[in-house]
């Protein structure tokens, strides 16, 4: 296969990196309306699925508040996230049956944070035997499920 059919990609590539405001803060206000990829929502943090997975199902658990380092998050906040991944690992596993996950923060631009300025937590489904996550050049990744169908799925979950 010499091309693989991702129109919700074009966005990224248009952009570039050029957002003017920040996806987590916008999501964290609800201006994002139908397009929002929030699928569960706490008083200090929030889930959300990233809008280019590693994977199905992958995750990310933000800060409600706009903050760059761990050691800016309130306590409360803090406590919030660990309880929202502890959750979100459970409704990936009731959703999707994987076998493993990667949890983990990339704090700062050079350790691979392409939104650095507002802290957020990724929780990556993992399966034996899957190549989707970080791929080598010239390797294809194939998600088998639209973002929105894997949002609707995955508030389902976290609200059970």
């Amino acid at each position: 296969m010499d091309k693989l059919w991702a129109p919700w990609r074009l966005e990224y590539v248009a952009d570039a990196g050029g957002q003017s405001s920040c996806v987590f803060c916008d999501e964290a206000a609800g201006v994002l309306g139908e397009a929002s990829l929030v699928v569960a929502r706490g008083e200090h943090a929030f889930v959300l699925l990233n809008k280019f997975p590693y994977a199905s199902g992958h995750l990310m658990v933000a800060a409600r508040k706009h903050v760059a380092e761990l050691g800016e998050l309130e306590p409360e906040a803090a406590a919030e996230i660990h309880h929202l991944t502890v959750a979100a690992i459970g409704a990936l596993r009731d959703a999707y049956k994987p076998d493993a996950f990667n949890v983990g923060w990339n704090l700062g631009q050079v350790a691979g944070g392409s939104i650095s300025g507002h802290l957020h937590q990724h929780v990556v489904p993992r399966w034996a035997g899957d190549t989707n996550f970080m791929p080598v050049l010239a390797d294809v990744k194939v998600l088998p499920e639209h973002l929105l169908r894997t949002r609707d799925r995955l508030r389902e979950a976290l609200a059970d």
